[in-house]
């Protein structure tokens, strides 16, 4: 149910010597050099990604609004053009069948996931589609991502714009060299964030000149080791690792996927029960690790002997240069402080997310 392509840049990024790997459904770059450098490369200039892994899909209709506003946990009705929000899409049991990004335009929605997941959601909305007048489109798209606190003006300068002062999911469209744009404001690892959309044969063009102004911005090109321990630090959890079709947003601590006065969707009365009753069973956590290797995902966690749940991801952190994990463990055991063990014997001890803020970075500056 997947729809797995290459990167339109995959045999340029070969050319400069870059390691392609699978990533959600695409070939893209895994590294161009070194994933520590890429990684401080984010927390302290920029960095420029590939993020063919990610698809778009568009909702027209008269009917759109009103149908994905009943279908998904977050408020659709509310955006206005130019705004966007972060939603689940559930099913009747509260469970995540796919984590999106919906983004409002003046004559249709745009929704954003995991290439990955593009297929099933796509299936899963037409199956809601009843005498409503909406229509879903897959969109031949693609997307860089420019993340890190001098995002922004290498976003100016790589398009030759000002940019105007956004939030969060809010976005525009532009024009490079011909080619049609839409700049989103996203962080995908803890940094100030920006997605540039363009279909493939705009892909080069916005790359290279990304490039161009690299020295300027000490910009890298990045790969997914390095966006791997970002959104680690940064606590994002990712479908497939800590989202999958048994969790429960609460459990994934997806507060911002959830509106809670918009009325009824589909899972809602799940996701109601659990927010009523004051807590769910697992909890997703933050863990330090005292190992010098990450540990797998799906190692189990120990308190008092007993199985108390399992990591997700782990990562090496460039930042803290220590072992980090996210992890889901029993409710009881999810406050800070609390020490378990992994399966193999290491010490992990319980921390808040994010590890990682870019305010934080921005108090010791």
């Amino acid at each position: 149910m997947t729809d797995s392509i290459q990167s339109p840049l995959a045999d340029f990024h070969l050319s400069q010597g870059a390691t392609l790997g699978e990533y959600h459904g695409a070939v893209v770059p895994a590294r161009f050099s070194n994933s520590r450098d890429e990684h401080q490369a984010v927390r302290t200039a920029a960095g420029l990604f590939d993020f063919s892994f990610r698809a778009k899909f568009a909702m027209k209709g008269r009917d759109r609004v009103r149908f994905l506003h009943r279908i998904v946990s977050n408020d659709v009705k509310s955006l206005a053009p130019g705004q966007g929000v972060y939603a689940t899409l559930l099913n009747a049991q509260g469970q995540i069948l796919a984590d999106l990004r919906i983004y409002a335009a003046e004559d249709r929605l745009l929704v954003d996931t995991d290439r990955d997941l593009r297929t099933k959601a796509l299936e899963v909305l037409r199956r809601y589609i009843i005498g409503d007048q909406v229509e879903l489109e897959a969109l031949d798209l693609y997307a860089l991502a420019f993340e890190g606190p001098r995002a922004p003006g290498l976003v100016e300068k790589t398009l030759h714009i000002d940019l105007p002062r956004l939030k969060e999911f809010e976005h525009f469209a532009a024009n490079y060299a011909g080619f049609p744009v839409r700049v989103v404001r996203m962080s995908n690892g803890g940094e100030e964030g920006y997605e540039v959309w363009v279909g493939a044969k705009g892909m080069m063009g916005l790359w290279g000149a990304a490039c161009g102004q690299a020295p300027t911005y000490r910009m890298l090109a990045c790969g997914t080791e390095a966006l791997e321990s970002l959104r680690i630090e940064a606590g994002i959890p990712r479908y497939g690792s800590e989202l999958a079709e048994d969790t429960l947003p609460l459990e994934a601590n997806l507060l911002n996927a959830l509106s809670f006065n918009k009325g009824c969707y589909v899972g809602q009365e799940i996701v109601e029960r659990a927010r009523s009753r004051g807590h769910v069973n697992w909890k997703l956590v933050g863990l330090f690790v005292d190992a010098g290797e990450p540990p797998a995902p799906g190692e189990k966690l120990i308190f008092d002997e007993k199985e108390a749940g399992e990591i997700t991801s782990s990562c090496v952190s460039p930042t803290f240069l220590k072992t980090l994990g996210l992890g889901y463990v029993r409710q009881e055991l999810a406050e800070a402080g609390t020490k378990l063990k992994t399966a193999s014997g290491s010490r992990a001890e319980v921390r808040n997310l994010p590890f990682y803020h870019c305010s934080l970075r921005a108090a010791e500056d």
